[in-house]
């Protein structure tokens, strides 16, 4: 088996540390490690950190292999810093058995870049109206542990009781994507002074918000886990904070772009920025913030949301909701948290990484930087300053809103069990 020695790593972003690599396991890690034969990373002013979890990507595979596929979406994962990815149902055919799961599951074994988690989702075919198959895809090989009708909201408050009940058996946890179809019909953007001047279909707030009220209120009823899918508003983060301080089993992610961009954007009717739920208010930013610094929110998830040029090259009205993210999260949240003074290194660790992994029950992953773990790492020169260039994206898309805009902090190595999958920037 081979020897890696990365040296001089700011473990965390704390002192320089030597970590010793033998396989797929750290097996020491000190100052001054040295071992015959290993290939040898110097690390000297760069952060490392577990390798990064995201619980919210979309590989679009099967269906839209046109947008990206397991293998595509696995490359910008890895290139992002993650080994492990968690995909997201709405496929075609909608990953609703566990048949469709498995097949997700095989692909991410098969390409190697990182693991793939599949979601399953709550009801049949996405349409809210019978449950899906939970137990077998738990049972299958994929081990499904995560269930979510993300798209569409579980709307129906006994088809998300019954999902929450059954769940619980299994300490599975129902993901929601918190929007009440009502009050969004023909909703384009966040409704508030930018959406009544520009004309545009407004997405309340409360929206979102009354959503989650209903379902913390099920969680607890039920005694079950509950998960809240890119939360956006000022107001949905007060509901996760009150729902925590009675003891629900309540936890909620944050996306970036949701803690950089504002509606402000969508001035320039330019469809990169048509995401859902809808970019918000300057408001809403600084909360996003404070709630993820302070544990309210408990991980940053990326939504990663590959489309196809034709689906966004259109007018605004017309084109498809949502962004690229996995190439750039890590830059972001750089960018909002920690240059910003509200996280250090080790707080992005556990928002990116350990938090993400408790929740998805990802076993090996999320784990401390430390003797006999999994070796799941990350390297970042977090000193490093650029434009994003989307021409360079290991996802088969391009959509994203940060194409020329200067970001902090580059991946340079990504490790999964022992295994550089990302070396100097580019992928092995």
């Amino acid at each position: 088996m081979s020897k890696t020695l990365i040296r001089g790593a700011e473990l965390l972003g704390g002192e320089p540390q030597d970590v010793l690599i033998d396989g797929e396991t750290i097996i020491q890690v000190g100052a001054g490690l040295s071992a015959e034969g290993a290939e040898v990373v110097e690390a000297g002013g760069k952060v490392l950190l577990p390798g990064l979890v995201d619980l919210h990507t979309h590989l679009r595979e099967p269906g839209r292999e046109d947008s990206e596929t397991v293998l595509t979406g696995t490359r910008a994962a890895a290139s992002g810093g993650y080994t492990a990815v968690f995909a997201m149902a709405n496929t075609f055919p909608v990953a609703d058995t566990a048949g469709v799961v498995e097949q997700v599951w095989r692909l991410g074994k098969e390409h190697g870049y990182c693991d793939v988690r599949p979601i399953g989702a709550v009801t049949v075919g996405l349409e809210g109206q019978k449950l899906a198959e939970l137990g077998a895809m738990h049972e299958s090989a994929a081990g499904v542990t995560v269930f979510s009708d993300d798209g569409k909201c579980v709307h129906d408050a006994v088809i998300m009781r019954r999902a929450l009940e059954y769940v619980k058996a299994f300490d599975g946890v129902v993901a929601q994507h918190a929007q009440e179809p009502r009050l969004t019909e023909g909703a384009q953007m966040n409704e508030g002074v930018v959406s009544a001047e520009l004309g545009l279909g407004g997405w309340p707030a409360v929206a979102e918000e009354s959503v989650i009220a209903r379902d913390v209120l099920l969680a607890d009823h039920v005694g079950s886990r509950v998960h809240i899918c890119h939360l956006s508003t000022a107001g949905s983060v007060e509901i996760v904070r009150w729902a925590k301080s009675r003891g629900i089993r309540v936890t909620a992610e944050v996306t970036p772009h949701h803690l950089l961009l504002t509606d402000e954007l969508v001035r320039s009717y330019n469809p990169v920025y048509k995401v859902n739920p809808p970019l918000r208010t300057e408001r809403d930013v600084l909360a996003l913030r404070e709630a993820l610094a302070d544990g309210t929110i408990d991980i940053v998830a990326t939504d990663h949301a590959p489309h196809p040029h034709e689906d966004k090259d259109c007018e605004w009205a017309a084109a498809a909701m949502g962004m690229v993210g996995l190439e750039t999260a890590l830059s972001v949240v750089q960018e909002t948290m920690v240059d910003t003074g509200l996280l250090d290194w080790a707080g992005v660790a556990d928002r990116m990484s350990h938090a993400p992994a408790r929740i998805g029950r990802a076993e090996g992953h999320g784990r401390p930087v430390s003797a006999g773990e999994p070796a799941n790492l990350t390297l970042v020169d977090t000193a490093y300053r650029g434009p994003v260039d989307p021409a360079g994206f290991a996802s088969r898309s391009r959509n994203t809103p940060y194409e020329g805009r200067e970001l902090p902090g580059r991946v340079t190595h990504t490790w999964l069990r022992g295994k550089a999958t990302l070396v100097d920037g580019k992928l092995t």
